[in-house]
């Protein structure tokens, strides 16, 4: 490597092979400072160097030379400390999922920025590069070997990386590095329309038990009778108790008990339920013990077996698909989850208290008001609703 020295050996010169341009260092500020002048001939690349040297000087006299930890360094340590603290407490697909938000599309535009340099300003002009067409679009081949033209990221997805965001920014913070977190929020976002979570009707419901029953009682290929069987009982049993997916995925056999309610006098099944809020109790409707029933029946488990060892993820799509039940009127797709919101939908169209369905669904109340309750018509009260003033008529007054 040649090298050159200049200004008193204050600035130093270099170029890594013969031919190339020069670049120019110089140690300020308690940190190593660097640039490239563009130039291949030394004496240009000297008046560039000591421009250079001389603009860092005069921001350094004026305190507008910034020094301190890069974003680099804060979202090395945030991805320590997570990894570390949150273990055992999130899923290692959810931690996975800040740092390639960081690899994928924070550190390159962040990563050399000192942590005070990142402004609302820089934030912003942040969302604006992110929703902007690059000049030399990264075109994406599909499986036909045809190419999809470039879109805009999602708003959620947006979103997601200013929330990664702020948690390296909040790192720096406690650790020093940072006075005061800058404001993320977005100046043009205007309020959001409350959506519903995509659920079944009574008659679709109807029409997906009927169907998942008949593919039961009839597979197509021997084999995987049990597996049919298994998902028919796993919808029954879903739709009557208004568990979550990976709460039912951790359920075994000693967590069930059949007992006859103390207060409506049915049988049904009461759950010790583990999952992502902890241990809590669930108390199921009288049309889950049956499904529960024939799984005793047909697999006679040991009290530490999966009541739903196996997935039934590819099955239950076909069967929406068969029967054009994968996607609801408003587009959105039906998963798993969606028997759990027709558990709470079906509750609420029957007059249940709204607290006690939140307590046995282990979520709260606004919840339930801003996802379920607000697209159900039985949930407003006409007698409420429509008051009419009475029709008697004012007797005038004699002067």
């Amino acid at each position: 490597m040649e090298i050159h020295r200049i200004l008193g050996n204050k600035v130093r010169l270099y170029r890594r092979k013969e031919g190339g341009a020069w670049h120019c260092s110089t140690y300020m500020k308690g940190r190593e400072w660097r640039k490239s002048t563009k130039e291949r001939l030394l004496p240009k690349a000297k008046d560039v160097a000591e421009g250079w040297y001389l603009e860092l000087r005069g921001k350094d006299r004026f305190g507008e030379l910034l020094s301190g930890k890069t974003f680099a360094q804060a979202a090395q340590k945030f991805e320590t400390e997570y990894e570390a603290i949150t273990l055992g407490r999130r899923s290692p697909k959810w931690v996975q999922g800040h740092k390639d938000r960081i690899r994928l599309h924070l550190m390159p535009y962040f990563g050399k920025k000192i942590i005070s340099e990142i402004s609302a300003g820089a934030v912003q002009d942040y969302r604006v590069h992110r929703m902007t067409e690059p000049v030399i679009s990264n075109e994406i081949i599909d499986d036909g070997g045809q190419k999809k033209p470039w879109k805009p990221p999602a708003r959620n997805t947006i979103h997601n990386e200013i929330v990664t965001l702020s948690m390296v920014l909040k790192t720096a913070k406690r650790h020093g590095w940072l006075e005061q977190l800058p404001d993320l929020s977005d100046p043009y976002r205007r309020q959001s329309k409350v959506e519903h979570r995509p659920w079944f009707t009574p008659k679709e419901y109807k029409q997906l038990y009927e169907a998942t029953r008949k593919n039961a009682a009839e597979p197509k290929n021997k084999r995987f009778k049990w597996h049919a069987e298994q998902l028919h009982d796993f919808i029954l049993i879903m739709a009557n108790t208004g568990l979550r997916p990976d709460e039912v995925k951790l359920l075994e056999y000693r967590d069930v008990e059949i007992v006859d309610d103390d207060f409506s006098g049915d049988r049904i099944l009461e759950i010790e339920v583990r999952g992502k809020r902890g241990v809590g109790y669930c108390k199921s409707m009288p049309g889950a013990v049956r499904p529960y029933e024939r799984m005793l029946e047909r697999n006679d488990p040991e009290p530490t077996d999966r009541l739903f060892p196996n997935e039934f993820k590819k099955m239950f799509n076909n069967i929406l698909l068969d029967n054009n039940l994968k996607f609801d009127r408003h587009g959105k797709a039906r998963t798993a989850y969606s028997l759990r919101h027709s558990y709470i939908c079906f509750r609420l169209l029957e007059g249940a208290d709204i607290y006690q369905v939140a307590k046995n669904c282990r979520t709260s109340v606004e919840m339930i008001e801003k996802h379920y309750a607000a697209h159900l018509k039985d949930m407003i009260d006409t007698s409420l609703v429509n008051v009419r003033k009475s029709s008697t008529t004012k007797q005038k007054k004699p002067r």
